[in-house]
């Protein structure tokens, strides 16, 4: 069993995932906090309603995801979920909204690599849709 997060990293992890089921911080911004407090990525399953926190050193945070009534298709659609990216990069989506999009997308949950600067999107049969943080 990992050992979990400090609690200085634990409380913006939390703060962050709170701002963001409110729409009221951007990813750019989470993707900032998070590395300042030393989380080096973070998973997020939607099949379990939670985000996993990563340190370097293996320490670990879990928080609840609430999710919407919207079931995970059975088809992967990478297209929608670029465009559930897109939308909310532009500020037109805010998180609530991404995550319905992205379950009607197919999608089972997503990992942010902050130091690789990527976001991997995964689907039921293990399809993979990377997208790459903006410069």
């Amino acid at each position: 069993m990992s050992a979990k997060l400090n609690e200085a990293s634990r409380r913006v992890a939390e703060n962050c995932a709170q701002r963001s089921h409110n729409g009221t911080i951007d990813f750019g911004s989470v993707v900032r906090a998070l590395g300042e407090a030393g989380v080096e990525s973070y998973f997020t399953d939607y099949r379990r309603g939670e985000h996993t926190y990563y340190a370097p050193s293996g320490e670990t945070h879990v928080i609840a995801l609430p999710l919407p009534d919207t079931a995970i298709a059975n088809a992967f659609d990478a297209d929608a979920v670029n465009q559930a990216v897109r939308g909310a990069q532009s500020g037109a989506v805010k998180y609530a909204e991404f995550v319905s999009r992205t379950l009607a997308a197919g999608c089972v949950g997503y990992f942010v690599w902050i130091a690789g600067r990527q976001v991997q999107y995964f689907g039921r049969r293990g399809e993979i849709h990377v997208e790459r943080f903006p410069q």
